[in-house]
Order: structure tokens, then C-alpha cells, then sequence
């Protein structure tokens, strides 16, 4: 029997954590609030960061979908098709703009999350993570009691294909929550495939001759990266204690272990942060509106060989404001097809590969038992070549 729409089973879980939320509007006690403070050399210091970032005047790259797409060729879609290589190849983040998802599909799924995580404790409690499982309302990637936590909560879901849904875990309140939500899935996983299928076609594999049906293969083999689809929505509360908000991290930097993640920035907050180079500075990603962040992800640098590179991030906390960000996480089906990088995709010779090929299966068991990290996965992913 084909089981290439089978779900993906649950592999791993994260520790039980206390509700951020919840810690934020109360008192804390400096043994608590310990547990989630740190140091710069453990992703703190947010404003010192900022400050770099904004002497340097750096912003990540813009590319618009609407001009990428242009059916009609010309100078626009080759200047457009060149930021978008560029923003893969060197930043690794780019915000998309003209993207075609509609106005009121973004506005009906930003209502809903912020009203979900205005319900009280015991209603979002309602779907909680169960044993053994990512999916539903709680935490990730805490794999040990003393590990520094994130200050915040999340709600991960399966959405696409349908049938990976486990509807258990999405809330029945607001009322109008699984169909927003499902609406704008569609509409996002729409843009990732157009983004893949542009990506492959900057890997500059000549069209004619022999190489045409090895440019249409690659672009499958991109474009399967956006066959199934989960998200993860994130609550970042204030810091109630002003004094403690640039030790706070809303999320571990990391890169994001997927194909491709697009990224609604809810709130009007600022909080997302990268970082280019592995040891420079972190860069603010401005909230732009009506845009969507994308990211190269950990499975997309590997797919390429290393020619486009997912690129190191985090969250840090606001001092006065919440923040909220929906994370759409775009991957292959689950099935018995490995993941393991292209060669030549660079258009050169023999080139070796910089990447092991491992069974889908073994990915998520790597990912989900891994700690939210740095690059750790990628780490686990190459092959020590002493000649690159």
C-alpha cells in the first residue's frame, strides 16, 4: 500500500514547563526567574544587539512575488529573480511583499490568535500537548531540567495536507479559529511553492540540451518541500520585570530545522532577530506591513548543497508589549523518500557532497531530540570534507 500521505508519528516531546503567560501577569520569585535569564554568551543581551545592529543600518532584502512571477519574462522578473538569489545565497532571510494572500485572510488569523491567547489558562489548557507529542498548546525542544527556557508559550499545529490534522488540538474558541487558520494555511502554502519553484531555478542549471529534464527534476524536488505544512504560533509576553527584559530570549537562537518557514509578524512589536556569518551581530527584522518573512531552512541549504544557507535566529522579549508571530513550516510529505542534497547545483563539475542523505524518519527523530541550538542540526548533517 503507498503510504506517501501517511502522518507523521509523534517521535519525540519536550519537557512540561510552567505557562509563561501565566508567570508574566503574576508574581515572580527570583528562583523562578532564573531559570530564564542569561547571558550574552547564551543568546541575552537584545538591546545591545539592537543598538550594533542599527550603527551598522543593515536590513534584510525585500522580494516581490507579484514581479518574480511575471508571466510575461523582461528585466523586472530578472531583476527580481537576481534579489531573490541574492537574499538566499547571502542573507538566507528576505521579506516577501505583493505576495497575493489576502488582506482578510491575514487579518482573520491575526483576531484569532491573539483572541486564543486571551482565553483564560484552563480553555487554552483544553489542547494541551499530550505525552509524547509536539502538536497542541505548550513548549518545545526543553530536553533537560536545567536548561535556560524561552519566555514563551506556543500553539503547534498540523494544517496541510488535511489529512495530518489532528483537529483534537485545535481550539473550538474562538469560533471562527480553524476556519481562519485554515484558510490562510492554504493561501501561505501557495507562496512557498511559487518561492521553491523560483529558488530552483536560480540554481542556474541550464534549460537546454540535455540539462532540461535535470532542471524540471530539481525543481520537483524543491517544490516537494512544500507539500505538507504545520505551524507554530508564539505568544511572547512583556517582561515584568523592566530591569530583566534584555536577559530574557523569546526563542533560542537556531536555525529552522524545515525546507521553508514564512512568517507572520502579528503584533506591530518588534522581536525577531538575526544573526549572518554565525559569529556577528544580531539584525532586527523590522515588522513590514502586510508582509511575510521567509527563511531558508536547515533541509533547504542541505537540498542546494550549501548554495543557499539557513541563517541563525531568535526572539527577544519587549519590556511593555506582547508579541505574537505565526511560524508556517514548510516540509516534504513524510514518507520513504530521504533527504540529501542535489549535486552540481551549483552548475559546476564533480562537486562533493557537503551533506549526508538520511531517511525522513530519522530527520524528525534527530530534530525532535535535539535542544533548540545554534545550527546543531546542520552540524549533525555534514560531512567533513577537508577540501571545502
Amino acid at each position: 500500500m503507498d503510504d506517501t500521505s501517511a502522518k507523521p508519528r509523534n517521535l519525540g516531546a519536550s519537557l512540561p514547563v510552567p505557562n509563561v503567560q501565566e508567570l508574566a501577569g503574576g508574581e515572580l520569585t527570583p528562583a523562578v526567574l532564573d531559570r530564564y535569564l542569561r547571558g550574552a554568551d547564551d543568546g541575552g543581551g537584545a538591546a545591545a544587539a539592537a543598538a550594533a545592529a542599527a550603527e551598522e543600518e543593515e536590513s534584510v532584502p525585500v522580494v516581490d512575488l507579484g514581479r518574480l512571477l511575471g508571466h510575461d519574462g523582461g528585466v523586472a522578473q530578472e531583476e527580481e529573480a537576481s534579489r531573490l538569489r541574492a537574499a538566499c545565497e547571502e542573507w538566507g532571510f528576505f521579506q516577501v511583499v505583493n505576495h497575493g494572500v489576502p488582506e482578510q485572510a491575514i487579518e482573520d488569523v491575526k483576531a484569532d490568535v491573539e483572541a486564543f491567547f486571551a482565553l483564560p489558562l484552563a480553555e487554552k489548557q483544553a489542547v494541551a500537548q499530550g505525552p509524547g507529542g509536539i502538536e497542541g498548546y505548550g513548549q518545545a525542544f526543553v530536553v533537560s531540567p536545567e536548561q535556560k527556557l524561552d519566555w514563551a508559550d506556543m500553539l503547534f499545529l498540523s494544517t496541510l495536507p488535511p489529512e495530518y490534522r489532528s483537529l483534537n488540538f485545535w481550539p473550538s474558541r474562538p469560533a471562527t479559529f480553524r476556519a481562519s487558520l485554515e484558510r490562510y494555511a492554504g493561501e501561505v502554502q501557495r507562496v512557498a511553492a511559487h518561492l521553491l519553484r523560483a529558488m530552483a531555478r536560480n540554481l542556474l542549471l541550464p534549460a537546454g540540451g540535455g540539462l532540461k529534464q535535470q532542471r524540471k527534476g530539481q525543481e520537483e524536488l524543491l517544490t516537494r518541500l512544500a507539500a505538507a505544512q504545520a505551524v507554530r504560533i508564539n505568544y511572547y509576553p512583556a517582561c515584568p520585570e523592566e530591569a530583566h527584559a534584555d536577559q530574557l530570549v523569546g526563542l533560542s537562537p537556531h536555525s529552522d530545522a524545515v525546507g521553508l518557514t514564512l512568517l507572520l509578524q502579528v503584533s506591530p512589536v518588534a522581536g525577531l532577530q538575526i544573526r549572518r556569518g554565525g559569529g556577528g551581530g544580531w539584525i532586527p527584522v523590522e515588522p513590514l506591513p502586510g508582509a511575510l518573512v521567509a527563511n531558508v531552512g536547515d533541509l533547504l541549504e542541505v537540498i542546494t548543497n550549501g548554495r543557499y544557507r539557513s541563517i541563525e535566529h531568535r526572539a527577544v522579549v519587549d519590556a511593555r508589549h506582547h508579541r505574537v508571530s505565526v511560524a508556517a513550516f514548510h516540509n516534504a510529505m513524510f514518507d520513504d523518500t530521504p533527504y540529501g542534497p542535489i549535486l552540481n547545483a551549483s552548475g559546476g563539475g564533480e562537486e562533493p557532497a557537503r551533506y549526508r542523505t538520511i531517511a525522513v524518519e530519522d530527520y524528525v527523530k534527530l530534530v525532535l531530540s535535539s535542544k533548540l541550538q545554534g545550527k546543531n542540526i546542520m552540524d549533525a548533517m555534514k560531512i567533513n570534507n577537508p577540501t571545502h
